[in-house]
């Protein structure tokens, strides 16, 4: 199997723009949102014209529709146990899961979000069950996968054994349609040193594998503006932070990290490019280049 990277790219002009964007920055993989991710999006559908628009852009590419990620709205805290928040926050997740089966994508990433009355074992049984409403009210076979989280304050996630409690709550019949993925940033702010040894990440990738029952379904490739446990959740481009370009080789060496998307959540440079400006983000180059020396 073979490495598939990408990013989450500008969509100055429609989602389809991110797509063209992507294809020319010579990406395989890419994450986009469906809809604006600082609203809760529990209304929000997605128009024809829009699906019909991303599917033109995205055929001619060497970008599998499989290897599509949709990051959902930061806003979703499907760990509250505040009632009226977490029914917002689960319908928000299911119409995410909607609107990305109607785009045919393989797979929607969310932030856990925070226990806000500290009862971790309570919150992680309220966000497995947001996962199985999403799984049960839209069948589709683009999974739902949870991200590790940074750690800061109350949030869930950051942890193999937290990840492999919320994933242990979704009955067997559904957990082929979910899972969970990694960000290399929260890792690192979380206090996992990947800048250890070769062999930090290969254990970390275990910790996880026996917590969960599985490998990642996804990466986050991100460096660390913040130090090591700092629970910062600042991302760096690749080398420029505090984890560094090694340990990203040594990353990317393990078999876990062939197959799924790698996707940078990196710093764009060019944030204001014209809406119909399809050229690819010069920082997105660059990392595409500095990805493939890693593995070549």
């Amino acid at each position: 199997m073979e490495h598939y990277f990408g990013a989450h790219t500008i969509d100055n002009g429609g989602i389809h723009m991110a797509v063209r964007r992507a294809a020319n920055a010579g990406m395989r993989a890419m994450q986009l949102f469906s809809a604006i991710p600082k609203y809760y999006g529990d209304k929000v559908s997605i128009r024809g014209e829009r699906v019909e628009r991303f599917r033109q852009a995205i055929a001619p590419t060497s970008i599998a529709l499989e290897r599509v990620v949709v990051h959902a709205a930061y806003v979703l805290n499907t760990a509250t146990p505040i009632p009226e928040q977490w029914t917002r926050a689960r319908d928000g997740l299911a119409k995410e899961l909607e609107r990305s089966t109607m785009l045919g994508v393989g797979q929607v990433c969310f932030h856990p979000g925070a226990a806000t009355d500290d009862d971790r074992d309570a919150a992680a049984e309220r966000i497995a069950a947001a996962i199985v409403h999403a799984l049960e009210k839209v069948p589709t076979t683009t999974r739902l996968l949870v991200e590790n989280t940074a750690g800061a304050g109350r949030t869930m996630g950051r942890t193999p054994e937290e990840v492999g409690l919320i994933l242990r709550h979704v009955p067997a019949n559904l957990r082929p349609r979910t899972g969970y993925g990694l960000d290399t940033c929260h890792l690192f702010a979380s206090g996992f040193d990947l800048r250890e040894s070769p062999s930090a990440a290969p254990r970390l990738l275990d910790e996880f594998e026996k917590a969960t029952g599985e490998p990642p379904r996804f990466f986050h490739l991100n460096d660390s503006d913040g130090a090591l446990g700092s629970n910062r959740d600042r991302h760096m481009l690749i080398g420029e932070g505090k984890i560094g370009a090694e340990a990203f080789r040594w990353l990317l060496a393990d078999a876990r990290t062939r197959g799924v998307p790698l996707i940078l959540e990196t710093p764009q440079l060019n944030t204001e490019v014209g809406d119909d400006d399809d050229a690819p983000d010069p920082y997105d180059v660059r990392m595409m280049e500095l990805l493939a020396s890693l593995v070549g």
